[in-house]
């Protein structure tokens, strides 16, 4: 994946001036609230996506324990991110390790990726997913039941160009995602993560990644990493 001149603030593919950070957890772009165990407060009915092909189309909720949606102006920014380093995603294959609703995943087939992989352990999670890709007919995204961590076990190094972490908040997950992480991104890929505090450039560094943007919303944290 090639990076591409970078915009001013506003232009198309450039940073947004709001959340652009070079340390984790220098910037916010909306206040939200959240409770023990890391599951927003009101936590909304559907999300929808944000741009691509489904633009607007809204993604049922499940209410599963520790599903926390990642919020519509978190994943218009992270998805902003990605176009400035991957103008062009006909060609990416991406992971979305901990699906959930699958917001993230389906927000990258949207925008043309060449394939998706959502790996979902909950059964009920599992089926809406498969619902909403049958809604959708995404030829181009696989679900995948099963642990996030044995699947990454499971496939070769560098197989994917994206790869989405988003673990429970309450877990002990993120580290060891991250890791592994490290492992199956491309060697120009892009690795994204959320967690409920700023991932310091140590902790990053000890898992083979680096930090290089970050932002906040509320008390969600959320974080674009390459290999180091």
């Amino acid at each position: 994946m090639r990076g591409k001149r970078e915009g001013k603030p506003g232009e198309p593919g450039g940073p947004r001036r709001e959340t652009r950070a070079t340390r984790p957890g220098e910037a916010s772009v909306s206040k939200g609230t959240s409770r023990p165990g890391g599951r927003f407060a009101s936590a909304p009915a559907s999300v929808r996506i944000i741009g691509g092909q489904w633009k607007r189309t809204p993604l049922a909720v499940v209410d599963a324990p520790g599903l926390r949606p990642s919020p519509d102006r978190v994943r218009e920014t992270v998805f902003n991110w990605l176009a400035h380093f991957t103008p062009d995603f006909s060609s990416v294959s991406g992971l979305d390790l901990f699906a959930g609703t699958g917001a993230l995943g389906f927000e990258l087939a949207s925008r043309g990726a060449a394939r998706v992989t959502l790996v979902e352990r909950n059964l009920a999670l599992e089926a809406q997913l498969q619902r909403t890709k049958q809604k959708l007919a995404a030829d181009a995204v696989t679900i995948v039941r099963g642990d996030a961590l044995a699947f990454a076990r499971s496939v070769r190094e560098q197989s994917f160009d994206v790869v989405f972490l988003d673990p429970p908040f309450d877990s002990d997950l993120l580290e060891p995602a991250l890791r592994a992480a490290a492992r199956l991104v491309s060697a120009e890929g892009l690795v994204y993560a959320e967690s409920g505090a700023p991932l310091d450039e140590e902790t990053a560094a000890a898992c083979g990644l680096r930090v290089v943007r970050a932002g906040r919303a509320g008390q969600v944290h959320f974080h674009l990493l390459q290999r180091a």
